[in-house]
């Protein structure tokens, strides 16, 4: 399981926020290449970079940062918010992301998600999947929409989407655990999808349950900046937990 610490933006700054509310946003770092500089110097080789600021404009805004963070550090990036445009998708990869995420297009765009799957393929193209109230949510989880996670997810992985990441908003930022059952259902519905955990991540032994659920990867915030999980205590964890394959090929 590849652990991946992530960096949200706003206004170019290191921020957390508490179940995606805008408004509980807090500051940690005001330069985000620092904080990935001690990731990559930690042995951590994944980022995951959000762009706040993009998810509410509805297109990229932080494609600076991206860019200097993919050119002075060597950290596997992918990068989600705001990309809703084949505009964004080329600035995305033009800017140094080895991967992107989308679900707001998904819902609201899908043959434009699926065009940008058949044109970089799988192993690029990343399924968003978060959820409230076991409901797909969208725009930076401020629209809320009726669709079951199931039926979204048989939509895509039939049509040959590999990756997934998955938040269960009610658990972001909150330190309490995973949704470590709604995990354990995804991937009994659809055991060979490569999941990717968010949120509510805080103890190693969380780090424990989210593999033997199965899940590909696990995304660590908050637990990070306040202290809870250094990244040299993931990579600890990552060397006692090899991945069996290389999955960036």
């Amino acid at each position: 399981m590849r652990l991946i610490p992530a960096i949200d933006l706003i206004e170019g700054k290191c921020v957390r926020l508490t179940r995606g509310d805008y408004r509980t946003q807090k500051v940690y770092n005001e330069d985000p290449l620092e904080v990935a500089r001690a990731f990559e110097d930690s042995g951590l080789r994944y980022l995951h970079l959000v762009d706040l600021d993009g998810a509410r404009a509805g297109q990229i805004v932080n494609w600076r940062v991206l860019e200097r963070l993919a050119t002075h550090t060597s950290l596997h990036i992918d990068f989600g918010g705001g990309i809703k445009r084949d505009e964004d998708v080329h600035i995305a990869f033009e800017c140094g992301a080895a991967q992107i995420t989308g679900g707001t297009v998904a819902i609201k765009q899908p043959e434009r998600f699926l065009s940008w799957l058949d044109q970089y393929g799988a192993q690029r193209i990343i399924l968003g999947c978060d959820l409230r109230q076991e409901r797909v949510a969208v725009s930076g989880w401020e629209e809320h929409s009726a669709l079951d996670w199931q039926p979204f997810l048989a939509r895509f992985l039939e049509a040959g989407v590999r990756y997934v990441v998955s938040t269960d908003i009610a658990h972001d930022g909150m330190l309490q655990g995973p949704s470590f059952e709604l995990y354990e259902r995804m991937l009994s519905a659809f055991p060979n999808m490569q999941l990717v955990a968010s949120g509510g991540i805080s103890h190693l032994d969380d780090l424990d349950q989210l593999q033997q659920l199965g899940c590909s990867g696990a995304i660590i915030g908050k637990a990070i900046y306040e202290g809870l999980l250094t990244p040299k205590m993931l990579r600890s964890w990552q060397e006692a937990h090899p991945p069996t394959t290389d999955e960036d090929s």
